[in-house]
């Protein structure tokens, strides 16, 4: 009698040193079905995944398809069983076209000459077949990151899969895309096809997923059929204990204007146009202002002229009454300007260094991690790393000594929030705090956001999910194609509303 399972992990225990990954886990997926990995950050989902590809080899348990064990060893094994993955960080080359990462490892040739032609033929039919409208010949540095991820989708369907891992998916979508997304996955499965959808986004999961197994700690906790639970009862789940979806705070004071931004204007790198297009506007101390927008109208830009990673073209900035538009990015750190990036790995780790250097990153050269003679203290920074460590809940397998590479993303998320707030910053940049962040970790970042904002500082948030922005600011800030084109009340306005200043169906003359 046939399996009704397509995979079958059964009893898989992964350990790393000093921690436990995987602990006897036990996950089963049905043919045609969309079955969803929920956990916290550093529970356990990305490498259950990564043993299925054929990324590590589990000490204990046994993996079947259709039934039958097998093993796999290598990526290459699982592509040859139709086991396909999009990774939460892309496996792409920058350099390349769409086109030639598709087909990269499966290049059809004809004695010995590549044969690009029938690919091309063959990528555009699967890309029209499954609404994954993409352009063969873009090169990926240069396309968004929507595209980028139907870029990977392509090159599994390309390969033949059958059994389809999604790692984070949504992470860095904007919230048009992830609608897409969700689209695409139910097409899949109704192909027959079999989807592992890894998240810890709990409206996603039960707007998709027909089941959901739910990882803590590195256990299995259970099973359950999305449609006879609630979002309550899987994050509770998630985190063993209710987790409160609304942040809590009382309504704000503001002080002195801590930052004051004047007709600024930043270049773009993709268009002719400015990507920051006449900005102006303020943020006082004991208000948390955010700016909203869909991906791509100039908030990057924004940040990277606020943070000094990109120079104006016009327009200054004043923090704290000093113009600091020419100033460095130490000079603006020093000064009291935090920045939580929005790409953690290109600004915020160095990736192959241990965790309690990250730590201190900004700080190294001060005296209390640094001699005069400009060696490090080791001992002050590793208490300090512990400490932050431990207030943060930053889960890592070797504490302070371990490899930032080597920690789930959000947990290095965690660590970058540690130690920007921990500077007692005047201004806190916080861009996209809570990307990649479960509930539980995300209900803490909003906590501590304002509690800045309580204890007197500045916080100037830039969000791509609508919740937060409804849910977290004093004051919303709508940005949309390089400029600033409503301010509004999160306590007046509504969803749909903002979704409009958004797409640019309606612009206020705005109070700077």
């Amino acid at each position: 009698m046939e399996s009704p399972y397509a995979i079958e992990m059964l009893h898989i225990t992964k350990r790393f040193p000093g921690i436990i990954a995987n602990d006897d886990i036990t996950l089963q997926l049905k043919r045609g079905e969309i079955h969803a990995l929920l956990g916290e950050n550093g529970a356990g989902k990305s490498t259950l995944m990564s043993v299925l590809f054929g990324l590590y080899q589990a000490e204990e348990g046994i993996i079947k398809k259709d039934g039958k064990e097998v093993q796999i060893k290598d990526p290459n094994d699982a592509n040859d069983l139709g086991i396909g993955m999009v990774h939460q960080h892309f496996k792409l080359v920058e350099c390349f076209s769409v086109l030639d990462n598709i087909i990269l490892g499966v290049e059809p040739t004809k004695h010995g000459f590549l044969q690009k032609k029938e690919a091309r033929e063959k990528v555009m039919a699967l890309s029209e077949k499954y609404g994954l409208h993409v352009d063969p010949d873009a090169i990926i540095e240069d396309i968004t990151v929507g595209m980028q991820q139907r870029t990977e989708i392509l090159k599994m369907l390309y390969r033949d899969n059958e059994i389809l891992i999604f790692d984070e998916p949504t992470a860095v979508l904007t919230p048009q895309e992830i609608e897409e997304l969700m689209q695409i996955m139910k097409n899949l499965a109704a192909e027959g096809k079999s989807i592992l959808f890894i998240s810890h986004k709990l409206a996603e999961i039960m707007a998709v997923a027909d089941r959901c197994t739910v990882l803590r700690k590195g256990k299995y906790i259970g099973t359950v059929e999305t449609k006879d639970t609630t979002v309550e009862q899987l994050s509770a789940m998630m985190v063993g204990r209710n987790v409160n979806f609304h942040v809590e705070k009382k309504p704000s004071t503001p002080g002195d204007v801590i930052l004051e931004v004047e007709n600024m204007c930043v270049g773009s790198k993709v268009h002719k146009k400015d990507a920051v297009n006449n900005v102006s506007f303020q943020v006082r101390a004991g208000e948390i202002v955010c700016i909203a927008g869909i991906d791509g109208n100039g908030q990057t830009e924004l940040v990277y002229g606020l943070s000094g990673l990109e120079p104006l073209k016009s327009g200054r900035i004043l923090f704290k009454g000093e113009d600091i538009t020419k100033a460095s990015i130490r000079k603006r750190s020093t000064s009291g300007l935090s920045h939580i990036p929005e790409d953690r790995h290109k600004h915020g780790l160095v990736l192959d260094y241990p965790l309690e250097y990250n730590i201190i990153l900004q700080r190294y050269f001060e005296p209390e991690f640094t001699t005069k003679a400009g060696f490090l203290k080791r001992k002050p920074i590793r208490e300090y790393a512990e400490r932050l460590i431990k207030e943060y809940d930053v889960r890592s397998g070797q504490g302070p000594i371990t490899i930032a590479r080597s920690m789930s993303g959000g947990n290095q998320q965690k660590a970058i929030i540690a130690r920007e707030i921990d500077k007692a910053p005047d201004l806190l940049l916080a861009v996209q705090p809570t990307r990649g962040l479960d509930v539980g970790a995300i209900e803490s970042v909003h906590k501590q956001l304002v509690a800045q904002r309580d204890a007197g500082k500045a916080v100037l948030l830039v969000s791509l999910e609508l919740d937060e922005v409804m849910d977290v600011p004093d004051r919303i800030l709508v940005m949309y194609e390089g400029e600033i084109v409503g301010e509004l009340d999160p306590k007046k306005t509504t969803q749909e509303e903002l979704g409009l200043y958004m797409a640019g169906a309606k612009r206020d003359e705005v109070k700077a």
